[in-house]
């Protein structure tokens, strides 16, 4: 990495126009090292200890230096505490609000130094993943034959009116031969599309099937995260939407209200895998209660006893796997993580779906997650996919048709 930095100096100078952007970074470093000798000089503790001792401690200069210090270094968002800072006249509360302030400016410079240095480590970690596993397979010449039936099975969900990003039942097994798409007629798929579905078909594995793809193995725990909270986000989605078509759009026009609804039903859903048919119980007398009570408050027309029956049954057929509006919303949220990866996320969030609208939030930070984590994936794997790609679909279309590097 240290031999990266320069290397990459050096290019950046040589380039036409010249790219100064590291050599200004390097300058600051400079000046601040020298900054560094000027305040050791300044607060130079044996000093200060005997002046302290013969009672010739000058306290309020010693204060302005330090805040006029913290003012040059403070990154400018940080400048009305400064400036708090200067009116205080009590020392305790005067010290207290510099080290508030200056654990604020730690943060800021870790925060600076780790966004300035994530693309030499994210080009670091590509190469070195790349050649660590290249290494293995050196020695291990089988070391890709799940991977290549999980893009076997990928192909073969595009060719079919069945895609696994809508939840077909059988996602998580695997093929173990290409498919004969001139015997089916079908359309060929695009390497790349072929790819996104093998990454969407990563949150339908079946926990039992241990031939999960070498090549995102590293990745299985926190996938299986992602997939944990992708179902946790769609009964809490389907809850919502169930809930609001019967209180109303006044009632959810209530940021606070959709927050407390959400949180009871997030608490209880937590042990829904153990229990669906009782979660849903308990998550339906929860919210219908709250409807009421919401309404009331509101001082409107709160639901009828049939109504509110009808309320409870719905939200307890959710935990039932043929419910209309959790298999709908399953899909959409599926769909939306498969334009996080064919289109990018702003663009994706741009054209949210109407569905899971009311956990937008929720959704974004797991398509974010999601995002980076395959983005990542593919810069590494790049190569070896396309060379499994080139013999799973017919070589003179894949020529046509490669593996796009991100």
């Amino acid at each position: 990495m240290y031999n990266a930095f320069w290397d990459h100096l050096k290019e950046q100078l040589l380039s036409t126009p010249p790219d100064f952007t590291c050599a200004l970074e390097l300058l600051k470093e400079v000046k601040e090292n020298r900054l560094r000798n000027e305040i050791e000089e300044a607060l130079d503790m044996d000093l200060l200890k005997q002046e302290a001792e013969h009672g010739a401690l000058d306290v309020p200069h010693l204060s302005n230096y330090i805040l006029n210090l913290m003012t040059l270094l403070c990154a400018p968002v940080r400048d009305e505490a400064v400036q708090k800072l200067e009116s205080m006249t009590d020392p305790v509360q005067l010290l207290k609000g510099n080290f508030h302030v200056l654990g604020l400016m730690k943060m800021d410079m870790v925060n600076y130094t780790t966004q300035s240095l994530r693309p030499y480590l994210q080009e670091h970690s590509v190469q070195y993943e790349q050649a660590k596993f290249q290494e293995l397979l050196d020695k291990q010449p089988g070391l890709l034959d799940c991977t290549t039936k999980w893009l076997t099975k990928a192909a073969t969900d595009l060719t079919t009116q069945s895609p696994s990003f809508l939840g077909s039942p059988s996602s998580s097994s695997l093929a173990c031969s290409p498919p004969n798409w001139a015997a089916n007629n079908s359309e060929l798929p695009n390497p790349t599309m072929v790819l996104y579905q093998g990454y969407l078909n990563l949150l339908l594995w079946d926990p039992d099937n241990d031939k999960f793809p070498e090549t995102v193995l590293m990745d299985r725990i926190r996938l299986q995260e992602m997939e944990s909270q992708l179902h946790q986000l769609t009964i809490l989605a389907s809850v919502l939407l169930v809930a609001r078509s019967f209180s109303g759009n006044v009632l959810f026009n209530s940021p606070e209200f959709v927050d407390k609804l959400k949180c009871i039903t997030n608490a209880l859903i937590e042990e829904f895998n153990s229990g669906p048919q009782e979660t849903m119980v308990s998550v339906s007398e929860q919210v219908s209660q709250k409807i009421h009570q919401g309404l009331k408050d509101m001082d409107l027309t709160v639901l009828s006893g049939e109504n509110t029956a009808s309320l409870i049954g719905q939200l307890q057929n959710i935990a039932k796997k043929e419910n209309c509006v959790h298999n709908i919303i399953d899909q959409r949220i599926r769909l939306f993580l498969k334009c996080c990866l064919v289109h990018g996320m702003q663009e994706s969030l741009q054209d949210f779906p109407g569905g899971p609208s009311l956990i937008k939030g929720e959704l974004t930070e797991l398509g974010w997650k999601f995002f980076n984590l395959m983005h990542h994936n593919q810069q590494v794997f790049n190569p070896y996919y396309a060379e499994i790609l080139k013999n799973i679909i017919p070589p003179a279309q894949a020529q046509e048709k490669e593996v796009e590097s991100v």
